[in-house]
């Protein structure tokens, strides 16, 4: 592979031909904020958090590849209110109790929301979706009031698991992900699944049974450290 040099924020960082502008950043310790994106899955660019401005034309980071010589905007004003909107918008558009929801502390909307600064969403109106739970299966719920329909569950069950539990169904405002099946218990979901794994949801949609609250709250991921950390932390070494 050949290899170029492109800048993010007037940070000139090292890339290969065919990485993401996002890959590449992470490499170099340069955070960019995202939510429906995975390592390990593939690229799908639906919730626009890791939106850029490249070259001064908007693009999800995830999805545009890198290129020489590019100038790449990721912490400018415009772009964090972007992103703030974006992040408000997905609380007012599901049910995100955080205070009781058995997530909180390892929620990655809910960490986006701290590290964007976003505690009082205030600027749409609530839509307060009900959504019933599915409980029907032995080992897993499924909780789509929380849902942000990142895709990555979807991604993760048909690309990694060779499953394709779940999908979307509905189109607009009106799409969220349903099983294929009647219920959960209908399908060949497995405790076992990378889909259902703590790691893939990035909030408390998908609940493995028995296993709430196993750390307790003010030890978990997001509650001593900013998400992206991980990443910014290759930049100090």
């Amino acid at each position: 592979m050949s290899a170029f040099r492109f800048t993010i924020d007037g940070v000139e960082i090292a890339a290969e031909e065919g990485q993401t502008i996002m890959e590449a950043a992470d490499e170099a310790g340069v955070y960019i904020p995202r939510l429906c994106d995975h390592e390990g899955l593939r690229h799908q660019g639906s919730c626009r958090v890791c939106t850029v401005k490249s070259d001064g034309r908007s693009v999800a980071a995830c999805t545009q590849p890198a290129a020489p010589g590019l100038v790449v905007e990721n912490e400018s004003a415009h772009i964090t209110k972007l992103r703030r909107d974006l992040v408000e918008m997905l609380f007012h558009e599901g049910n995100h109790l955080c205070p009781i929801c058995e997530a909180s502390g390892n929620c990655e909307l809910q960490a986006m929301a701290y590290r964007l600064d976003m505690t009082e969403p205030t600027k749409f109106p609530y839509l307060e979706p009900c959504r019933a739970v599915d409980a029907s299966h032995p080992d897993i719920a499924l909780d789509t009031n929380r849902c942000i329909a990142c895709g990555r569950c979807i991604r993760a069950s048909l690309d990694v698991d060779g499953k394709g539990v779940f999908g979307y169904i509905g189109r607009g405002i009106h799409r969220r992900v349903s099983v294929n099946g009647d219920n959960l218990a209908d399908t060949d979901a497995a405790i076992t699944d990378f889909a259902i794994s703590n790691e893939v949801c990035p909030v408390g949609c998908i609940i493995r049974k028995r296993e709430g609250f196993a750390t307790p709250i003010g030890e978990r991921e997001f509650d001593k450290a900013l998400i992206g950390q991980d990443i910014e932390a290759k930049r100090d070494d």
